[in-house]
């Protein structure tokens, strides 16, 4: 720990003991890693900030900037690190300043406190995580989209329940994954606009005795409003973390089913897919193994995902301002996102190399799997749709599998087979690329 923490009280004798100091600690040095250049960038604001209303001059103003810009460079250099010795990523950056510049270093504290110096860290942070949520979804429907456009006749027998039910086409798959992660891309940029607003200059949660130019170090921060109410500040935290996970959750779950789909077809029961040699390991005893161990992690991530969802509500059980416990809000923050970024950026290639094996794909079409086509033939030539229902079972037993191309093609509500309609969806995403 260092010598002096930012809080003691002068004359208040040596430092706290350092078994319930590591216990206040907790992870932070360690997460504050992840959140130190946003830390760094919300500093550099304050100070900009606090020259406008001329509590800095312009030379104090220009040092404390160079200062935290040395700090940046190190940090991103790998040159310096924050290590143990600080409790966290806020007193460390007054401590290196104070440091290299002296007592103006102390200055830069004035008219804000480590509550609302993590709130506004953490909200740059959920807004960078959530830009690249959305731009990796982007490109994992773009993915899908450009193979649905190549690929998308290619029949494959669809399934409800786990049984055969009627022919379905690569297509279709394709496009009902990439519709799931254009809804996921949406939803990011909906709730970066919702958690948009800066916290910086709350203070504690009761505001300052200062008249800060917090709109103006929102915009600089490149937030499109404030947080306007001080107690508010602290009482979102926790709840915008919640919410920004569910956009991870949503798009944790829809990997979680499309990675089943890709396990389900590798086995030799459907045969339907083949994955490129880097994304299997063998067995350990069995050497006829090919095991799909890298979507079979991916179906796990949503575990992770959830897992967190659940530790940070139930924190959150506080009554209003501040509270230590919303320490506890960021490891399962931190850990969530950087585990289900890992395994996002990982679909858009892994989809990118899947091998269709047809032929078998073709097989698994049977004669009856046509029943619904014959129902909807007859009753498109007047009979109820309940009596042919009842009576052309027996009839698509003599189906020849040859008519099974016509079948999809003739799917034509907007959306099916024969119309995927893949064209509304490449509108919606292309409003979502950077």
């Amino acid at each position: 720990m260092m010598k002096d923490l930012i809080w003691k009280k002068a004359g208040k004798g040596e430092s706290a003991d350092p078994a319930i100091m590591a216990f206040l600690a907790g992870e932070d040095v360690v997460l504050d890693k992840e959140l130190l250049l946003f830390d760094l960038q919300a500093s550099a604001a304050h100070v900009r900030g606090l020259q406008q209303i001329d509590i800095l001059s312009a030379e104090e103003s220009t040092r404390l900037l160079g200062g935290l810009q040395k700090i940046q460079q190190d940090i991103v250099s790998g040159s310096r690190e924050l290590d143990s010795k600080f409790e966290d990523g806020h007193s460390a950056i007054e401590f290196w300043l104070t440091e290299m510049l002296g007592d103006i270093g102390g200055k830069i504290h004035t008219g804000r406190s480590r509550n609302d110096q993590v709130a506004v860290a953490l909200r740059l942070y959920m807004k960078d995580r959530l830009a690249q949520v959305q731009s990796i979804c982007v490109q994992i429907a773009e993915v899908l989209l450009a193979r649905a456009a190549t690929e998308g006749d290619i029949p494959m027998a669809g399934y409800t329940h786990l049984q055969s039910a009627m022919p379905s086409s690569v297509g279709l798959w394709l496009a009902g994954h990439a519709e799931a992660f254009i809804d996921n891309a949406e939803l990011a940029v909906l709730t970066s606009q919702w958690l948009d607003a800066s916290p910086l200059g709350t203070a504690s949660g009761f505001g300052v005795n200062l008249k800060l130019s917090r709109q103006a170090v929102a915009e600089d921060l490149g937030f499109s409003r404030m947080v306007v109410n001080p107690q508010y500040a602290q009482n979102s935290r926790g709840k915008i973390e919640l919410q920004a996970l569910s956009v991870l959750s949503a798009c944790t779950l829809d990997l979680r089913r499309l990675a089943w789909d890709l396990s389900l077809f590798m086995t030799r029961e459907f045969g339907f897919v083949k994955l490129p040699a880097r994304y299997c390991t063998g067995s350990s005893i069995m050497p006829n193994k090919n095991n799909p161990d890298t979507v079979e992690l991916l179906r796990a991530v949503h575990g992770v995902v959830q897992g967190a969802q659940a530790e940070l509500a139930a924190v959150l059980s506080l009554p209003s301002g501040y509270q230590r416990d919303l320490q506890a809000t960021k490891p399962p923050l931190l850990r969530a996102f950087e585990k289900g970024l890992q395994a996002l950026r990982l679909l858009p290639d892994l989809l990118g190399g899947i091998e269709w094996q047809v032929e078998r794909m073709l097989e698994s079409i049977t004669p009856e799997m046509l029943a619904t086509d014959l129902a909807m033939d007859k009753a498109r030539q007047g009979v109820p749709f309940r009596e042919a229902y009842k009576t052309v079972m027996d009839e698509s037993k003599g189906i020849s599998r040859d008519i099974v191309a016509q079948s999809i093609a003739n799917r034509v509500s907007p959306g099916g087979c024969g119309q995927l309609e893949t064209g509304l969806l490449r509108a919606r995403l292309e409003t979502l690329k950077n």
